[in-house]
């Protein structure tokens, strides 16, 4: 696993950080966002994840759809299929805008990384 350091146009605004902190604010959500991450690039199909996760599908849905919106997961169709996978773009920009004032804005080495799978 390779460590890249953000650039400032990685960086989210407020608004975004704020949907995206949002989304993984029920747990669920974070559930089903983990299992993408596991997943890697490959992703998810829907009745995979709601076996995985013994969540009723119109329930996962919902999450789905939030996770989307706040921009930390994409889907892709795939024959009659979507494929959901997890943006890890996007949570290297929400990790790195909530460290992006670390140490008190003093210099340290506590430099917000970035992890690219």
């Amino acid at each position: 696993m390779e460590i890249i350091y953000p650039t400032e146009h990685t960086l989210l605004d407020e608004l975004s950080a704020v949907k995206a902190l949002a989304a993984l604010a029920q747990a669920q959500r974070l559930r089903v966002f983990r299992a993408l991450v596991v997943a890697g690039p490959a992703g998810l199909t829907p009745g995979v994840m709601a076996e995985q996760l013994a969540v009723a599908p119109s329930a996962l849905s919902f999450h789905l759809k939030e996770l989307v919106h706040s921009g930390l997961v994409s889907s892709e169709p795939r024959g009659r299929n979507l494929i959901y996978r997890a943006s890890i773009a996007q949570m290297n920009a929400l990790l790195a805008y909530l460290t992006e004032h670390c140490c008190e804005g003093q210099a340290c080495s506590a430099t917000a990384a970035r992890v690219v799978c």
